[in-house]
């Protein structure tokens, strides 16, 4: 196919797409093929001057990179996942797709990013904004599955001209993402380096810990999940893509992922584990917890009792919600092991009918797992306000994306850092369970903690460099 006539049959898609318009101010949306394009080395090349930025990199599955915002909400609250789903719907029932015959990986998409709980603590009311969700309809939309890659581009139209201004905008932007004289990844840094908190994280975290522990210990809670956040000092504003690029090899297995709200605000990690699947009416959720690092072959994990234990009733408590909502859930007998770089889970995954449930509904549902929160659930967030001096903003929270066709995939975001400015915050926690001991859940933090650290140059304030794994165990 010619170049000519590749534009021409995009303006005639344009020019459709007005016709077929849904009200005055609708949302027309157009796509191309573009293959050979790697969405995560070219997303600075789609967000141009774009603030808001975001990555969904499970290759060698779907991996898409969107900028801009066309359509968005913003939002606090605990009708959140209620009206999340209303803006999806309603916004995907205005946009007019010009190019209806394009795969499932190319479809417009909603992007979701709550925030574990749906309000601040009291005490930090008044110190941050938290938007319980956020939901965007990108302006760009970059794709690529296997070998194949679309671009896409969504703008809402008021008059016939617009439509051939947005046909001439996608046209142009496939050009410079092909020319091969444009890739980010060569000018990125090859390195990043800061320095750690003066006081080490355990010394903040061992007495919420031994509290957590005397909590399960006496019935009061049959699991806590207790998170410690680490503040790292950069020597420049972090730039998450390469920490992304390098996560891309050490955590294949891993859905990375990045949440850009502005050039000093980005939320970004290597999440292993899936809140739901939503295709058609199959759904999947995965249940997992229990922990070893890469000196445990696994056999350990399914030999111990505790996490076993602690396993078991993260898939139960899964199971009964989606027993009470209706759905028939099936699960293996006995859990996989799941291996994601350095770290080893226990992992059991979870199907079902989803007999024309939204997806949201069952994210509102599942959100929070035992594997981040605890149970009783309400007692053990209730406790989590209380233990953590921090606030979890997104951290454990669901974020993915909802897509036209209402297909949907929703990870938690674990294994994850924030970054404002030159400070980077990075999050992990444990699951206590009675049998749990202090110096093995401060390993086990420490552990997740490394999946972003070790990415970094680190040393400790006025201390001669330290590997990363030195600076935070």
């Amino acid at each position: 196919m010619t170049a000519d006539r590749s534009f021409s049959n995009l303006l005639t898609a344009a020019s459709r797409g007005w016709c077929e318009r849904k009200g005055d101010e609708g949302v027309l949306s157009l796509a191309l093929p573009l293959d050979e394009v790697d969405p995560l080395y070219h997303l600075p090349l789609l967000a141009d001057e774009h603030p808001f930025q975001f990555l969904w990199d499970s290759a060698p599955g779907l991996c898409f990179a969107a900028a801009g915002q066309c359509q968005s909400l913003d939002l606090a609250g605990p009708r959140r996942f209620e009206l999340a789903q209303r803006f999806s719907d309603t916004t995907l029932a205005r946009l007019t797709d010009a190019t209806p015959n394009a795969p499932a990986q190319a479809r417009a998409k909603i992007l979701l990013a709550f925030s574990f709980f749906d309000h601040p603590a009291e005490r930090q009311r008044s110190q941050i904004h938290t938007s319980a969700v956020q939901a965007v309809l990108p302006r760009w939309q970059l794709s690529r599955q296997g070998r194949h890659g679309w671009l896409r581009l969504n703008g809402v139209i008021t008059q016939q001209a617009e439509a051939r201004d947005l046909a001439e905008q996608l046209w142009l932007m496939a050009e410079n993402l092909l020319d091969p004289n444009h890739n980010s990844k060569d000018f990125w840094p090859s390195s990043v380096r800061g320095t750690t908190e003066l006081q080490p994280w355990q010394e903040c975290y061992r007495p919420a810990l031994k509290r957590g522990l005397d909590l399960v210990s006496s019935g009061e809670l049959n699991k806590l999940v207790l998170a410690v956040r680490q503040s790292i000092q950069l020597q420049a504003p972090l730039n998450p893509l390469p920490v992304l690029a390098k996560l891309r090899q050490q955590q294949s297995g891993s859905c990375r992922f990045l949440w850009r709200r502005s050039h000093e605000d980005a939320f970004f990690g290597a999440s292993p584990e899936r809140l739901l699947s939503l295709q058609g009416n199959q759904l999947r959720t995965d249940a997992l917890a229990g922990t070893a690092d890469r000196n445990d072959d696994g056999q350990g994990l399914l030999r111990s009792e505790k996490d076993r234990r602690e396993h078991e009733l993260v898939v139960a408590s899964i199971t009964s919600q989606l027993f009470n909502q209706g759905l028939t859930p099936r699960r293996p007998r006995n859990p996989q092991l799941a291996r994601h770089g350095q770290l080893v889970h226990l992992h059991t995954p979870i199907t079902a009918n989803a007999m024309g449930h939204t997806s949201l509904n069952l994210a509102k549902i599942l959100h929070p797992t035992p594997a981040v929160a605890g149970l009783p659930c309400r007692e053990a967030m209730a406790w989590l306000r209380t233990l953590e001096p921090f606030e979890r903003g997104s951290y454990a929270a669901p974020i993915g994306w909802i897509d036209s066709q209402g297909d949907t995939e929703l990870r938690v975001a674990i294994r994850c850092g924030h970054a404002r400015g030159s400070v980077l915050d990075l999050t992990a926690g444990a699951g206590l369970v009675r049998g749990s001991v202090v110096e093995r859940e401060l390993q086990e933090v420490g552990m997740k903690l490394s999946v972003l650290a070790d990415q970094l140059d680190l040393r400790a304030k006025d201390q001669p460099r330290l590997t990363s794994k030195r600076a935070i165990t």
